[in-house]
């Protein structure tokens, strides 16, 4: 009866699965969304069709195995080389944050709720993690830059495992009441089994898959296989390790430079939205309405005070310090919802603390699912606005070549704020870029799937800068023909100045190094002033910014208080262009175009987009 109840709930979550990403589509809103308002419905309290309780001890081994899997697979979508500049801040969240977090959570429910001291604690440990099943998807949406979805996906997929071990460690001193000396053991313990086990998976499955000729279905086979042994055998070595194994191996997989990593990202993409249906699903129909409606509105206090109070504060203060600006920051802040890592403890807590006769169980459950409805929903339904709000949406820009100038100028598009990626053929210049912390794909950019790889159907611009003019010429057409961009998405580098006029006839704006170069000498020979703003050098910016601030439309330019190293050029309006002069009064909307040095022009821009 069981294996058939097994199917038909599998039967049942695939075709949930659909709707919820049928419904994901159509409203434009996360797939997580939709899953936990399915899995609500279905479950004992409304339509009864789904009932997890009846798997038993199955529920745990089926949650567990689909936690590993998701926890590998946001590793492997991190690549350490890429991401060096963020390692700092992330490496905070997940060790100061998660304290701040723990400290503030645990004081905040035995305070208001009034739950036991211990099972606050066991509470503080479990609203930790900020898991990746939910994270990325939305950070995938939304599209947030660069820096800040990886440091928000990395921080969830080492956070996992940082909260398992910690509430583990929690739930052992409720239960066992370990002394001092066997805490430090336990911690140590757990995080060299999972960090030893996630290192020896990764090294050996990368080095085999590097020399071995094998096919790509195999590929994906031994890869599923790995992960389910590492798992297993790191749990069975230490309870609660094989999450922090999981992380390990990904981030290592993600790293290495195997064979046919961007199929066995797709095959594992399928498995994991399959996964986190069936999880999301389970979990949701596994709330009792009573576990919600027994702490009440001070549950909900609690859960909001998380989200506005304590996740800020172990954000702001575990990123003092680092490249973040403060807008990054917020919108870092504000993404921090809770997964199926805290759920599904929590539940497993919950039945062992029953069989113990210790209190506080189901209060528990109660205040983790509220936790993880509201900021679930709070997170997929307004990361898109808030991060429209706070600005922290850039362009993607494609550069094709990886040479000097597109180093150079991708540096800048990164400096900026905005998302670049570069397609580049020599593996020298691939290394060059990555160690500047500058997203690059290897391969050749005529060729359209590596196009596709670099994520050509989100960009917005593409720049061809490298020294063959025949390369920067086909890789225009095609991105005009194949992928329909217009004339004013695409610039191109045109190394011969004869060539100039081949771009031109088809409608390709296009510039020569060379005559530019020769233009600026010749004004600067006898009129030096009048050039002097263009040698703002590497310090310097030219930008165009959007006037949002309030505080600013409705003032004439004399009345701002700039930094005395930028100056304003001009206004766009509309259709109509203005010399940016003192007594010009700037309304919402205008497009100014701001020259400075240092970062000056970056103050400007803040000042007028804020």
């Amino acid at each position: 009866m069981e294996s058939i109840y097994l199917l038909q709930i599998g039967l049942a979550v695939l075709i949930m699965s659909l709707v919820a990403q049928s419904l994901s589509r159509l409203f434009k809103m996360p797939v997580l969304i939709f899953l936990l308002a399915e899995g609500i419905i279905a479950g004992p309290e409304i339509l009864g069709l789904l009932d997890p309780s009846l798997l038993g001890e199955g529920l745990t081994a089926i949650v567990s195995l689909c936690v590993a899997v998701i926890v590998f697979d946001g590793g492997l979508h991190i690549d350490v080389k890429s991401i060096r500049a963020i390692q700092k801040g992330v490496l905070r969240l997940v060790t100061l944050g998660v304290m701040i977090t723990f400290v503030c959570a645990t004081f905040l429910s035995y305070a208001i709720v009034g739950i036991p001291l211990e099972i606050a604690a066991v509470f503080g440990a479990l609203v930790t993690a900020t898991g990746p099943t939910v994270i990325t998807p939305v950070v995938r949406q939304v599209r947030v830059s660069h820096k800040v979805s990886k440091t928000l996906e990395l921080e969830g997929v080492l956070n996992d495992a940082a909260c398992v071990i910690l509430a583990a460690l929690v739930f052992e001193v409720v239960v066992s009441q370990l002394s001092g000396f066997e805490v430090a053991s336990f911690i140590l313990y757990r995080a060299l089994i999972g960090l030893s086990m996630g290192s020896l998976g990764g090294f050996l499955l990368s080095k085999f898959l590097s020399k071995a000729v094998i096919s790509e279905q195999m590929v994906r086979f031994l890869t599923l296989t790995s992960v389910i042994a590492i798992f297993v055998i790191s749990e069975s070595l230490g309870a609660e390790s094989g999450i922090l194994a999981m992380a390990v191996f990904g981030i290592i997989m993600g790293t290495s430079d195997v064979p046919y990593k961007n199929a066995l990202k797709e095959f594992k993409g399928d498995l994991v939205m399959m996964m986190l249906s069936l999880i999301f699903i389970l979990l949701a129909a596994m709330l009792r309405f009573e576990d919600i409606f027994r702490i009440g509105l001070l549950g909900i206090t609690v859960v909001f005070l998380l989200i506005f109070l304590v996740r800020p504060l172990s954000v702001f203060a575990s990123m003092v310090g680092t490249a973040f600006n403060i807008r990054e920051k917020l919108f870092i802040s504000f993404v921090g919802p809770r997964g199926v890592v805290p759920a599904s403890i929590a539940t497993y807590f919950a039945i062992k603390l029953n069989g113990l006769n210790i209190e506080g169980g189901q209060e528990l459950v109660g205040l983790v699912f509220l936790t993880v409805i509201i900021t679930v929903l709070m997170t997929g339904s307004l990361s898109k606005y808030v991060a429209k709000f706070l600005g922290v949406i850039p362009m993607e820009i494609l550069v094709v070549g990886g040479g000097e100038v597109g180093r150079i100028l991708s540096e800048r598009f990164e400096k900026r704020g905005e998302n670049v990626v570069v397609v580049e053929s020599s593996e020298e210049n691939c290394q060059r870029l990555m160690k500047s912390g500058i997203r690059v794909v290897h391969g050749d950019a005529e060729d359209v799937n590596v196009l596709k790889k670099a994520g050509i159907e989100n960009v917005k611009y593409v720049v061809a800068s490298t020294d063959q003019d025949n390369t920067n010429l086909l890789v225009c057409q095609i991105v005009k023909t194949k992928f329909g961009f217009k004339q004013d998405q695409i610039i191109a580098r045109v190394n011969n100045m004869e060539n100039l006029h081949a771009f031109w006839d088809l409608d390709i704006r296009a510039m020569s190094p060379a005559m530019s170069t020769a233009l600026f000498l010749d004004n600067m020979v006898g009129r030096p002033h009048m050039f002097s703003m263009c040698e703002v050098g590497e310090g310097g910016d030219i930008l165009e910014v959007k006037v949002t601030n309030s505080k600013v439309a409705g003032k004439a330019i004399k009345e701002l208080s700039l930094p005395e190293s930028s100056l304003l050029l001009m206004v766009r309006r509309g259709d109509q262009s203005f010399i940016a002069n003192g007594n010009l009064v700037l309304e919402f909307d205008d497009m100014v175009t701001v020259i400075g040095e240092g970062d000056a022009a970056k103050v400007v821009a803040d000042l007028l987009g804020r």
